[in-house]
């Protein structure tokens, strides 16, 4: 393990590293079930979608731990299944075999891009000041997904268009006094004394006991049998690719998937990646992460591997941070959450034993944590403070790393232009303004 992954050097332990792996597992195993919920909407097998969203988490994970040497495990992404699903399957008309060549598609443009030079130049153009709100603005998002999970908060008043839910009015507070709201309360306060204490693997151990109390409450269910997925219903997605199809709706519709896809895939990962990592102290001097950009192509790789298997956009999963809160600094973490969701592919209902109110205290916690970066901005200066609090609330309420994101570039570039500091924006952050602005109108066009 010393020899593969450097352990002396990243100050880290093969302890931490496993509880960490375990515990980034649990904090995004929900995805074994809600990704496949998503894309079996299409007309996409359920049980298929399930083997490919284990399988493309596993493959992409453990070429995270190999090829980069950083702990962070790699799913089907949140919101890109939606888009998937609610945008060009049943809202735009394509087919659920034309959506899969889109993803491809944009992997393969995401791979060129990543193994060229314009990777480093991408992640070094980002300002200081926006890599820390990109960090506190991650730290908000995941915590509004940990209350989500739970039903703390509720998201309620969903718009329906053609029987197709196309967006929500607002949120409300749950029923905090029952089921697992009432849980994750309670899941919340014991991590949080066990932190205060300085307990080891404090956030593993406040999953592992609200999961115990969770069986009185009725929200912790022990399955009587454990039944194996049919893995041979994988055959029904692998390679169903429709390149001839994706033209059927014309040429702009098709640019306009492809951007939205690369776009989100690679802000999505760059945004964990930068953020995460500054949180836990894992950046150069420079501000950069070591290996990220093998990091980046091993998500690449894994998007198109995963549109081979059958789901939708494989990403970086910024549940990775719970696992780093714990301790975990190289690829050994990533290789034992890519082993579990390699074992998910049989024994898919073990994972689901842990509620989703276990881990929502997870997320809420490390949310806590990555909110210290906000420190790093100078908010007294307003050119600089109102593109950071943009990309650190759109995150959440856009529930989108990437909107986050294009609203810090894009406001950045421009205050900073209007105030006659042009000279002082890289030029690629204009370009990446742009890259921003064109896709928002070809989406909403």
């Amino acid at each position: 393990m010393e020899k593969l992954f450097k352990l002396r050097q990243h100050n880290t332990t093969v302890g931490k590293e496993v509880v960490g792996g375990i515990t980034t597992f649990f904090a995004m195993a929900y995805i074994i079930f809600v990704n496949p919920n998503y894309l079996s909407a299409t007309g996409m097998d359920f049980t298929a979608v399930m083997v490919a969203t284990c399988l493309s988490a596993a493959i992409g994970t453990l070429l995270t731990a190999f090829l980069a040497n950083v702990p962070f495990a790699q799913a089907p992404g949140m919101g890109l299944n939606a888009f998937f699903t609610y945008t060009l399957c049943l809202g735009m008309g394509y087919t659920w075999q034309q959506a899969l060549t889109i993803v491809f598609i944009s992997g393969i443009i995401f791979l060129i891009i990543v193994v060229s030079p314009l990777r480093g130049a991408v992640i070094a153009s980002i300002p200081a000041p926006l890599k820390s709100a990109i960090s506190a603005g991650i730290g908000l998002f995941i915590a509004f997904i940990g209350l989500l999970n739970a039903d703390i908060v509720k998201l309620i008043g969903d718009t329906v268009v053609d029987g197709v839910v196309v967006g929500t009015d607002y949120s409300a507070l749950g029923d905090v006094i029952h089921g697992a709201p009432l849980l994750a309360l309670i899941g919340l306060l014991v991590t949080g004394v066990l932190i205060a204490f300085q307990v080891k693997g404090a956030i593993f151990l406040g999953i592992l006991i609200t999961t115990v109390i969770g069986i009185p409450l009725g929200q912790t269910v022990i399955p009587d049998t454990i039944t194996m997925s049919h893995i041979g219903n994988l055959r029904m997605t692998v390679l169903q690719f429709d390149f001839s199809g994706i033209f059927s709706m014309g040429v702009l519709p098709l640019i306009t998937a492809v951007i939205s896809f690369l776009i989100v895939d690679m802000f999505d990962t760059v945004g964990t990646l930068l953020g995460t990592a500054g949180n836990a102290g894992m950046l150069d001097e420079n501000g950069n992460l070591p290996h990220g950009d093998r990091a980046l192509i091993a998500d690449a790789l894994a998007t198109c591997m995963g549109a081979c298997l059958g789901t939708s956009t494989v990403t970086t999963y910024v549940e990775s941070s719970t696992g780093i809160s714990e301790g975990a600094r190289t690829g050994l973490a990533s290789l034992t959450t890519g082993i579990l969701f390699a074992c998910s592919i049989l024994l898919a209902p073990v994972a689901g034993i842990i509620p989703s109110a276990a881990t929502a205290p997870a997320l809420i916690i490390v949310g806590v944590y990555m909110m210290k970066s906000a420190m790093n901005i100078n908010w007294a200066d307003f050119e600089v403070a109102m593109p950071c609090f943009l990309t650190i609330a759109m995150m959440p309420f856009a529930y989108s790393i990437s909107d986050g994101i294009g609203f810090g570039f894009i406001s950045w570039v421009v205050i900073k232009t209007c105030r006659g500091k042009a000279k002082e924006v890289p030029v690629l952050m204009y370009l990446l303004a742009a890259l921003f602005v064109a896709k928002y109108i070809l989406t909403f066009l």
